[in-house]
């Protein structure tokens, strides 16, 4: 029952290794043009994303909902500096006025239009990054609440691929029918099969089985 979460994680995941991988890029590119003494920028820029890929390379299989949430709220931190130092560099210029004018680098020139397209790429992709990280960190912890409103109260020190998606029972990863989906904070209930008595014994009994709860088997009680 968490499959559609474990896709929707990886989904993530990608969106944020193509924006970062995009400004590692461009920081990248800069940082082998400028002199020493203009690097503070493109060395932060090159350092961002790149602790981002290789964090997320670590979560992406190994990961308990606490150490993705403390995760999470370092990225949004690294990449809310990020979208405010870019700013901060390019603000409002308009790359268009820049036309024809150069800015001297380690081996010759640069179009200060073709940097400011860059650097308003950087800007872009950091704040896109950063609201994908913190709606990440919401849905993590409203998730979270949800799986121990059915009675996982240790969710946050459980594996990851435990936690449901929304108005799913947690604990059902891979495992768990189609349609076996309940309301949140609603407990299942338990579905009553009347039969008919064996051959041989008068009268009837009932059957009632019980669906199971955070992935245990059914349970089944015959009166």
């Amino acid at each position: 029952m968490t499959v559609r979460f474990a896709s929707y994680r990886l989904a993530f995941y990608l969106s944020v290794f193509l924006l970062s991988g995009t400004v590692l890029g461009l920081a990248a590119h800069f940082l082998t043009l400028f002199p020493s003494s203009n690097r503070n920028f493109p060395i932060f820029a090159t350092l961002v994303p790149s602790l981002n890929i290789f964090l997320f390379l670590l979560s992406i299989q190994w990961a308990v909902p606490r150490t993705e949430g403390m995760l999470l709220a370092l990225l949004a931190a690294l990449w809310l500096t990020m979208g405010a130092w870019s700013t901060d560099v390019i603000g409002y210029v308009q790359c268009d006025a820049l036309a024809g004018q150069t800015d001297p680098t380690k081996s010759g020139s640069m179009s200060l239009q073709q940097y400011c397209y860059e650097m308003k790429v950087i800007q872009a992709f950091s704040w896109m990054t950063f609201v994908l990280v913190v709606f990440a960190l919401i849905i993590l912890f409203q998730l979270a609440t949800q799986a121990q409103t059915f009675g996982r109260y240790n969710i946050w020190g459980e594996p990851i691929r435990e936690l449901p998606w929304f108005g799913e029972a947690p604990g059902y990863y891979n495992t768990g029918a189609p349609g076996q989906q309940y309301p949140v904070g609603q407990v299942p209930m338990p579905y009553m099969y009347p039969t008919m008595a064996p051959y041989g014994h008068p009268g009837a009994h009932s059957v009632i089985v019980q669906p199971g709860v955070n992935g245990l088997p059914p349970t089944i009680t015959q009166f």
